[in-house]
């Protein structure tokens, strides 16, 4: 995993938590355990009725534990997504059991 995530570094990605919430930015380093430092980040907050909403966060830290999906962005496609016209239900959190 870490060989694939190398190459992602300084370059724009996506990336889909366990919560169902999706941050977009720069990737600049993560660790043994997956954690992930993004700069220039935003979230993405998806609505059925009313587009994408973007709210920008900045530098921000995302725990290794909670990642679901990393991705690289292609930001020529990115930059021609109209956000506002995207209309879509907010991504479900995924539910965690405990096996005893």
């Amino acid at each position: 995993m870490s060989g694939v995530l190398e190459s992602y570094v300084n370059r724009p990605v996506s990336v889909i938590t366990a919560d169902g919430r999706n941050f977009i930015g720069t990737l600049k380093g993560f660790d043994q355990t997956i954690n992930l430092i993004l700069d220039e980040t935003h979230e993405r907050v998806y609505s059925a009725s009313s587009g994408v909403e973007q709210v920008m966060l900045g530098l921000h830290i995302v725990r290794g534990d909670n990642i679901c999906v990393i991705g690289e962005i292609d930001e020529d496609i990115d930059q021609r997504l109209d956000l506002s016209n995207i209309k879509a239900d907010p991504i479900n959190p995924i539910p965690h059991s405990v096996v005893m």
